[in-house]
């Protein structure tokens, strides 16, 4: 089970000297929500801490290879730079909300404008796409290329299996050598 009880108060200034957060707040915030009985019946709380930088950038680069793959079935390559990533990271990460905004500022900032590239532009037989930093912003480097042809599959030829004789080595139906027809069912 998880819960986000406390999650408001961990994000409050912690009142007094010395102290950055509200540790125990989330177990106030459990107390205050569930029942004794309830509580009694849990194994262990366990907190989870806000998203470090290192994580955040994890995070990115999950995203980018989801739009890779996506891409790769219109022959499009695509390549972030480290700034473009740590603009991602910066932009897309939020305190509160973790790394949650991030899908969203990847749909808008990248996803969204490829779009057109991919149907009506530059991309629309297919290409390479450099996603650079530039004033603070992302720019797009494209080079468009002639789709590659899909490599040809040829059909694995199937093995010939026997017919199935249990382990006796005599046919059901009591060893009559004779087969009976089978007869379609109405």
């Amino acid at each position: 089970m998880t819960t986000n009880a406390g999650a408001k108060d961990l994000s409050k200034s912690a009142i007094g000297f010395g102290r950055e957060t509200n540790d125990g707040a989330s177990d106030e915030a459990i107390k205050q929500m569930f029942s004794p009985e309830f509580r009694n019946r849990l194994d262990s709380t366990i907190n989870f801490n806000f998203l470090p930088p290192e994580v955040v950038a994890m995070v990115v680069e999950k995203f980018i290879l989801q739009l890779e793959l996506q891409l790769a079935d219109r022959g499009v390559e695509i390549t972030l730079e480290e700034p473009a990533k740590a603009w991602l990271a910066e932009k897309g990460y939020d305190r509160h909300y973790g790394a949650r905004p991030l899908e969203r500022v990847i749909q808008e900032k990248i996803k969204t404008p490829l779009a057109d590239e991919l149907l009506f532009g530059q991309l629309a037989k297919g290409g390479e796409v450099i996603v650079k930093l530039k004033d603070k912003e992302l720019v797009f480097e494209i080079s468009p290329h002639a789709p590659k042809p899909a490599p040809k599959s040829t059909p694995k030829p199937r093995k010939k299996t026997a017919a199935a004789v249990p382990a006796s080595g005599k046919k059901k139906g009591g060893g009559s050598a004779k087969a009976k027809p089978k007869v379609p069912v109405k």
